[in-house]
C-alpha cells in the first residue's frame, strides 16, 4: 500500500515490567486499562495503570495487588458499564471477578483442573444474560453465570487424551436467545457450538494448532471468524453460508510470517480491520475484502459460501519477544495497548482508520 495513504502505527507510550505479563484489557469507558500475569516468585499480579499526563510517553500505576497464583487471561466481555468487573483465569484453574471499585474479589470458583488458557464474555451490550466462558488445560470448555456458581454449560472431547483448549470466544449475541461459542484446540480443532440449541454446529481441522480465535463482531450475526495458528498464518471463514457438502463454511489462509500468531484482534469500530500478534514480536494490520458475490450455488444447487480476500495496510516491529496479548480500545478509535513477553507493555495509536 502506497506509504502516504497507509495507516501508521505510532508508539506513543512504553513500560518496562518486573513480571511477565500474560493479558491486558482496557476498561470500558475509560483511559484506564488492567494488566496481569505472573512475578518471579509465580504469584499472581493485578495492575490498573493509565498513561501519565505529567510525563510524556510514561504510563501511571493506580492500583495493584498481588495473589496466590499466577493470571493467565481476563475478559470485561460480561461486565456491565454501571458496575464494571473484569473477570480472570488464572494458571490454577480458578475464574474470579474482580470488582473494580471495591478492587477485591466479587466471585471465585474453580473452573478448571489446570491453567485457564482463554476466556471471553457476553451480555455487556445487553443482549441476554452475562456469561462467561473458559477453556482449559484440561481440555474443557465451560460457560458461567456469575450469578452461580456450577457451569451451565460443560463441553469436554471424548478422546482418552484430550487435547487442549486455547482459546474460546462468543459470536451471534444479536438478541436475547441466540449465543454461540467457538472453541480452537492444539490439535487444529474449531467447534462452534450453538448454545440456544445446545448443538454441535461447526467441527473443521486446520492441521496447525489454534491459538486464537475472534468473530468479527460479537453483538451482531455471525459474519466473519478468525483463527490465528502455529508457523504464522490466520484463516478466515465467511459464516453467513453452511453448504454441509462442501466441508461447511468457506474460508481463506494467509501465512504472515514464520512465527507463530499468538491472536488476532478486530477493530471494534470496523470489523473488517484487524491487527496479528507475532511471535515475532510484530504486529501486521490487515483489512478484509469482501468478494463480488458471497455466495455461489454448487454442483448441486445449493448455495455455498465465497471467502474474500485480505490487504495488508502496515507492520511494525515492537519486540524481540511475542507479542502476547492485544487490546483496541472501544472508545478511541486506533488506540491500543499490547504486551510482549520481554516484559515490557507498549501504547500505539493507529491513524487513518477511518478512511477504510
Amino acid at each position: 500500500m502506497d506509504s502516504t495513504t497507509a495507516p501508521q502505527i505510532i508508539e506513543i507510550a512504553n513500560r518496562s515490567l518486573n513480571f511477565t505479563p500474560f493479558d491486558v484489557k482496557w476498561i470500558p469507558s475509560s483511559c484506564k486499562f488492567v494488566l496481569l500475569g505472573q512475578t518471579p516468585s509465580a504469584k499472581g499480579i493485578f495492575q490498573v495503570l493509565q498513561l501519565d499526563q505529567a510525563t510524556e510517553g510514561k504510563t501511571k500505576q493506580i492500583h495493584e495487588f498481588i495473589k496466590g497464583g499466577g493470571y493467565k487471561c481476563c475478559t470485561f466481555g460480561a461486565s456491565s458499564l454501571v458496575n464494571r468487573a473484569v473477570a480472570c483465569g488464572d494458571f490454577g484453574g480458578t475464574l474470579s471477578i474482580i470488582d473494580l471499585e471495591t478492587m477485591k474479589e466479587s466471585y471465585s470458583v474453580k473452573a478448571h483442573d489446570g491453567i485457564i488458557n482463554s476466556i471471553d464474555g457476553a451480555g455487556s451490550t445487553g443482549y441476554g444474560p452475562p456469561e462467561i466462558v473458559t477453556g482449559g488445560r484440561d481440555g474443557c470448555v465451560r460457560v458461567w453465570d456469575p450469578r452461580q456458581s456450577s457451569p451451565v454449560v460443560a463441553l469436554e472431547a471424548a478422546e482418552e487424551i484430550k487435547p487442549d483448549c486455547w482459546a474460546v470466544t462468543f459470536g451471534n449475541c444479536y438478541n436475547d436467545q441466540e449465543r454461540v461459542l467457538a472453541a480452537g484446540y492444539d490439535n487444529g480443532d474449531i467447534k462452534i457450538f450453538d448454545l440456544r440449541t445446545n448443538f454441535l454446529q461447526w467441527d473443521h481441522n486446520l492441521n496447525n494448532a489454534i491459538c486464537g480465535l475472534q468473530f468479527d463482531r460479537r453483538d451482531t450475526m455471525m459474519n466473519k471468524l478468525v483463527a490465528a495458528t502455529l508457523e504464522g498464518k490466520f484463516s478466515i471463514f465467511d459464516l453467513r453460508t453452511f453448504n454441509a457438502n462442501e466441508g461447511g463454511y468457506s474460508g481463506m489462509t494467509e501465512k504472515v510470517h514464520g512465527a507463530t500468531l499468538w491472536n488476532i484482534k478486530h477493530l471494534p469500530q470496523n470489523r473488517d480491520l484487524f491487527i496479528t500478534q507475532g511471535g515475532n514480536g510484530s504486529v501486521n494490520l490487515y483489512k478484509y475484502n469482501y468478494p463480488s458475490q458471497r455466495q455461489v450455488q454448487d454442483p448441486n444447487g445449493k448455495p455455498k459460501g465465497v471467502a474474500g480476500t485480505v490487504t495488508q495496510l502496515n507492520q511494525k516491529d515492537l519486540s524481540t519477544q511475542p507479542v502476547n496479548s492485544f487490546d483496541w480500545s472501544p472508545d478511541k478509535q486506533g488506540l491500543s495497548v499490547l504486551t510482549a513477553l520481554d516484559q515490557t507493555l507498549k501504547i500505539l495509536i493507529v491513524t487513518k482508520l477511518n478512511t477504510f
